[in-house]
């Protein structure tokens, strides 16, 4: 069965609407790489959009009606809104979930040493990640250190064009012979990825002297601390003391990413593409939020969940197998007068839900890795996954059939482009997502996001039609989804 290349479909309106919301995207993939950089920038956007923290709408004890809009960020790393339908939440919702969570590196809570008058971080990588393709790269530094006494340092190093960059460092060719027989998962080991950050063991500033004015005994004293153990660390220390207000210590409360520096460009002569960093998932996030944002009125209550920790299992208290979207849900439906325990997992297990992540686009330098009438074509439309996991379906959600008519029937009408896929050759590999995860509840859940190219690489690819499409059918999604288990 044939898909429609979504360029062929587009009038010069549609065109124009693309392209705009694609050039939307790639700025904010670009300014946005770390889960609270999203979160900062969704809740900023939600709040001028109407939308209220649910603690203050608590504290207010407000009384939720239809069209009210409400929205929880979950320790600055997750993030759940809500919309409030005209019919009783216990009929169910219409859920968009996307993870803000992408593979990367991560600075250890001891990271900093010296050797070979290099001032190093040490590192431990987030996700799944080819190790090899992190190294030789201009590499940025993003985060927050938080002080004994609470107060927070934001860090964003290496994205100006006047900021330094860093660098995990390689083996030169020519002395590579052993490495180059090592297979791809041992030519780079995980302990190797430490970033460097300095390599000077002096403070040069305006006010140092030239040394045609200084003593004897003053360039004495100054080569002395040059060559010190540790010389090159203790500059970079008093760097960061002088700069940030930090210490070596403080490293111990801090999360610091390490992502590859500079912005998202567009790819090809047609510029019909983004080559940009974190598209898995920030590229079913950003069109979920916009979807979100753009809905009004709906029918049953609307549901973006915006997860941390997907990469890595959707563990711990900002994954999606935490509580904190439950607990929020029964927040909500107690504000609008329609918490029970009962009408609770009701509304649960009457949901829908697009599991919005992406999906391994075809690739012909690699055809062998690909089913070719069943796999995600760039250009070809928002993707359908039936069934992730790996290996006979292991680890997978696998959506009902009787789902998926519902979904095609409303995409249709609405001229979505939609393509359907799996994730490789049944035996070559997989993947998981959070869809099943919510389908635990009972609810209908299907994946359904943009193919990417290079996926989990420092720089993956997207089509700008695919983004658009998905843009297109989650507001379909949250408009017209109403299909409950008989």
């Amino acid at each position: 069965m044939e898909r429609k290349n979504a360029w062929n479909t587009y009038d010069l309106k549609m065109q124009k609407e693309c392209l705009d919301f694609a050039e939307e995207y790639r700025h904010f993939i670009s300014d946005n790489k770390t889960e609270r950089e999203c979160v900062d920038t969704f809740v900023n956007a939600a709040e001028k959009a109407g939308y209220v923290e649910l603690t203050r709408a608590i504290e207010e004890k407000r009384e939720l009606k239809p069209g009210d809009k409400i929205y929880m960020a979950w320790m600055n790393k997750s993030l759940v809104m809500f919309q409030i339908g005209s019919e009783p939440m216990e009929h169910g919702l219409n859920i968009l979930g996307a993870h803000i969570d992408s593979p990367r590196m991560d600075v250890k809570q001891n990271p900093v040493y010296e050797e070979g008058g290099f001032a190093y971080l040490d590192t431990h990588y987030y996700g799944g990640i080819k190790k090899y393709q992190f190294v030789a790269l201009p590499l940025a530094l993003h985060g927050v250190i938080v002080k004994k006494n609470g107060e927070t340092v934001v860090l964003n190093v290496g994205e100006d064009p006047d900021d330094p960059v860093f660098f995990v460092s390689d083996l030169l060719i020519h002395l590579a012979q052993e490495q180059m027989t090592k297979p791809a998962s041992k030519v780079i080991e995980g302990e190797a990825l430490d970033l460097i950050v300095g390599n000077k063991p002096v403070i040069i500033d305006a006010n140092t002297k030239a040394s045609k004015d200084k003593t004897p005994e003053e360039l004495a004293k100054e080569n002395e601390a040059a060559s010190e153990k540790d010389a090159v660390k203790k500059v970079l220390l008093a760097i960061l003391s002088e700069k940030y207000g930090i210490e070596e210590a403080d490293f111990e409360s801090a999360e610091l990413e390490i992502v590859p520096a500079g912005a998202a460009r567009d790819a090809g002569f047609d510029r019909s593409m983004i080559l940009g960093y974190g598209q898995d998932d920030r590229v079913c996030a950003y069109p979920s939020f916009r979807a979100m944002i753009e809905t009004e009125a709906p029918k049953r209550t609307s549901v973006t969940l915006l997860v941390d920790k997907e990469e890595i299992g959707s563990v711990g208290a900002t994954g999606m197998q935490s509580k904190f979207f439950e607990n929020a849900l029964a927040e909500v439906m107690n504000l609008a007068g329609q918490f029970s325990e009962i009408a609770l997992r009701r509304c649960l297990a009457n949901s829908c839900m697009l599991s919005s992540d992406v999906s391994s686009a075809y690739d012909p330098n690699y055809a062998e890795n690909f089913e070719a009438k069943n796999t995600a074509y760039l250009g070809r439309g928002m993707v359908l996954n039936k069934f992730t996991g790996s290996r006979g379906k292991s680890g997978s959600n696998d959506a009902n059939a009787e789902y998926i008519s519902h979904l095609r029937n409303i995409f249709d009408q609405d001229h979505i482009l939609t393509q359907t896929a799996e994730l490789g050759k049944v035996d070559v590999g997989g993947g998981g997502t959070i869809a099943y995860i919510l389908a635990l509840y009972g609810m209908n859940v299907i994946d359904s996001g943009v193919p990417v190219l290079s996926m989990h690489s420092p720089w993956e690819t997207t089509n700008k039609a695919d983004i658009y499409e998905a843009f297109r059918g989650y507001k379909t999604f949250l408009r017209d989804a109403d299909f409950r288990n008989e």
